[in-house]
């Protein structure tokens, strides 16, 4: 078994790629201006276990994927435009109140004192994403733009992919999570760095950081855990956490794995802090017990005071999961959920939802927001609302190019222009979304709608094409008993309309 230079054997070759055999470094930790040391009237400290700035690799200390290798997931150069075009709303006093009026805070440490630490010199903060799946979701994209939104007003960000934490999982409210392998994590940590580099930029005096929570944990013995890091939790303060509380009154309870993560999520705001002098976390209220157990854990340590804020969970007025369409995630990746599916899902949105949704997503200010809440009790039946949200957050995620092709074809399938000169790429995942079947041209039309469920029956059929209600491509269809062929229909994509709204896609062979 190959072992690093201490001697120890590689925990596991899925982890070779971190670049560097000694996790362990003996260098001292860095510290920014003003943060103090808390090796102060001789207590004893943590050991240091990295200088993350050193690594190879970049700061994240991950292997660097291209794009090449992660087909399908939002891995292209950031899209400077529109991150050049972002900027905070001037009319506010300072960030914290922009935050607040956005209904991006819940619950925080000291109101009071982080809005005094936001309106001065910049800090480092830091939010967490563990590669649970392949891509990010909606979600985390709420975390991505208040991080955005703080690198905007001067601070900086550490983004924290979570290589070891992803290995375990933070409990969910229900039952364990299946773990997954090494290799899996690996790879998916790779995706998420790609995602988080689209959302916030790179270069310049605040610049994005990418972190690696493996980093400082592969090379740490159970035994140095338990004595360094796992020495300053109280079990009873463990257990009051509302996540554990829960699990534990649940039929499933809880293992020791999952118990222990609020310890090592503690321990990535201690490494940062002493790396980077991070004095601020921020993540979703639901993981406020995981926050807090940062502050607390440097609290302890090195006797100083740092902050946590966590965003409200998004909910639908009725009462339906935010971020489900039809029981699927809206991912971030467009493989997995495609540019057209995403924005019918903001066009989607409630009018009781659609203003804040507007506050949370979008970097439209606040007179604009205004304007557009006027529209919804005015014109609702106009749909401006809903019509600016699924444009803007369609163009954050995949880019005013895809946005542009997405809109040509939601237009173009309800009536609205010619399908065949869509691009090809977006009229293809347009009909994917819709009910759709294959066939070739010497089928009827009339079972063609049978066929997808656009008609009950071949008589159904036939009378919905008599009464000129039936449209190919847009065009209305001409002959109960007419074949594709016979309807001037070639090889290719057809989207098949009866009425006004009811769809459905063809693809001809």
């Amino acid at each position: 078994m190959r072992t690093s230079r201490n001697g120890r054997p590689y925990a596991h070759r899925a982890f070779r790629h971190i670049g560097y055999d000694n996790p362990r470094h003996v260098l001292p930790p860095l510290r920014a201006q003003g943060v103090p040391s808390a090796r102060r009237g001789g207590s004893r400290s943590l050991p240091v276990l990295t200088r993350l700035d050193s690594l190879p690799y970049g700061v994240c200390g991950a292997r660097q994927h291209s794009a090449t290798c992660v087909p399908g997931i939002l891995a292209r150069v950031p899209n400077s435009a529109v991150l050049a075009a972002q900027h905070n709303d001037d009319t506010f006093e300072d960030i914290w109140e922009e935050l607040n009026w956005r209904g991006c805070v819940q619950v925080s440490t000291d109101p009071a004192e982080l809005k005094k630490l936001l309106a001065g010199d910049p800090i480092t903060f830091y939010c967490g994403f563990d590669p649970t799946a392949p891509s990010l979701h909606l979600g985390n994209l709420v975390q991505l733009i208040v991080m955005r939104r703080l690198q905007l007003a001067g601070h900086h960000p550490l983004g924290l992919v979570g290589g070891s934490t992803g290995l375990i999982g933070d409990p969910r409210p229900a039952a364990e999570r299946a773990l997954n392998t090494h290799e899996t994590v690996a790879e998916w940590t790779g995706h998420l760095e790609q995602q988080m580099s689209r959302f916030l930029t790179k270069g310049g005096g605040n610049s994005l950081r990418l972190v690696n929570n493996l980093v400082w944990t592969v090379g740490l013995s159970a035994i140095d855990f338990l004595r360094e890091i796992g020495k300053h939790y109280r079990v009873g303060t463990m257990l009051k956490k509302d996540a554990i509380a829960t699990r534990l009154a649940s039929d499933a309870g809880i293992s020791y794995t999952e118990f222990s993560y609020q310890i090592l999520q503690g321990f990535d705001f201690l490494e940062l802090y002493r790396s980077f002098g991070c004095v601020l976390q921020t993540g979703g209220s639901d993981q406020w017990g995981n926050l807090t157990s940062g502050t607390d854990l440097i609290h302890r340590v090195e006797g100083a005071t740092v902050h946590a804020f966590g965003t409200p969970l998004i909910t639908n007025s009725d009462g339906t999961k935010f971020g489900k369409s039809e029981g699927n995630a809206i991912w971030l990746d467009a493989s997995l959920c495609s540019p057209y599916r995403m924005y019918q899902f903001w066009l989607n949105t409630d009018d009781r939802d659609v203003i804040e949704r507007l506050k949370v997503f979008t970097f439209l200010g606040r007179s604009r927001i205004e304007e557009l809440a006027i529209a919804v009790v005015t014109e609702p039946f106009k749909r401006e609302a809903q019509r600016v949200l699924a444009a803007e957050v369609t163009k954050l995620v995949h880019g005013p190019d895809v946005t542009a092709a997405v809109i040509a074809a939601s237009r173009a399938l309800f009536g609205n222009g010619d399908p065949t000169k869509l691009e090809p790429a977006a009229f293809e995942a347009a009909l994917r979304e819709l009910p759709h079947i294959t066939a070739t041209r010497d089928v009827s039309v009339a079972q063609i709608l049978v066929d997808v469920s656009l008609a009950t029956s071949l008589s159904d059929a036939r009378r919905a094409i008599g009464q000129g209600g039936v449209f190919l491509n847009n065009v209305r269809v001409v002959g109960q008993l007419a074949s594709l062929a016979e309807a001037g229909i070639e090889p290719g994509m057809v989207v098949v309309r009866r009425g006004k709204k009811t769809l459905a896609g063809l693809f001809v062979v």
